[in-house]
């Protein structure tokens, strides 16, 4: 029987999903990847090949991109860098159509270079659109914001919103 995940926060694009696969929960710390199956599971959700040996390059990346968002700079972004260098794209022309081939010095770290290279996509097209959660610290959560004006705040308006919109209420409540 495969491990369902219970994260506050999927469907992002791969790196922010990458990142929110660790939160924090009634002050104690979830890690996706510390649940037995929990790297295969995520790799799955996300369907990607399950190679082995893949925890570690995750973890080091999700370290990476979190320090990039951060403390943006050049130590952070030497580092993305260097996972990067893991891999490249070769394009070939396949059946008279061009192709982006993955190559990967090491199949392990194929799913945490297409985590990097993702980032890279959305600083490309929307970097202004990459977001936390404005419950932190309270939430940890990154998003892709997609709403048209670019103004969502929250990871989950069920949850966060909410909490905050309670207690802007309670506070208007108690100054009354």
């Amino acid at each position: 029987m495969a491990l369902v995940l219970q994260r506050p926060l999927t469907g992002e694009p791969l790196a922010l999903d990458l990142l929110n696969t660790t939160w924090p929960d009634r002050g104690e710390w979830r890690d996706v990847f510390d649940e037995p199956g929990g790297v295969d599971a995520w790799l799955a959700e996300r369907g990607l090949p399950e190679p082995p040996g893949a925890e570690k390059p995750l973890r080091h990346t999700r370290s990476v991109l979190r320090e990039v968002l951060e403390n943006p700079g050049a130590p952070a972004e030497g580092a993305l860098n260097e996972v990067l260098a893991r891999g490249r794209l070769r394009p070939e022309l396949r059946e008279g159509g061009v192709e982006e081939v993955i190559e990967v010095d090491d199949a392990a770290w194929r799913p945490a270079w297409l985590a990097a290279y993702g980032y890279l996509g959305l600083l490309r097209t929307r970097p202004d659109r990459i977001k936390r959660c404005s419950a932190y610290p309270a939430c940890t959560l990154y998003f892709d914001d997609t709403t048209r004006n670019g103004t969502r705040r929250w990871c989950s308006m069920e949850t966060c919103g909410n909490r905050a919109k309670a207690a802007r209420h309670y506070r208007r409540e108690q100054s009354v």
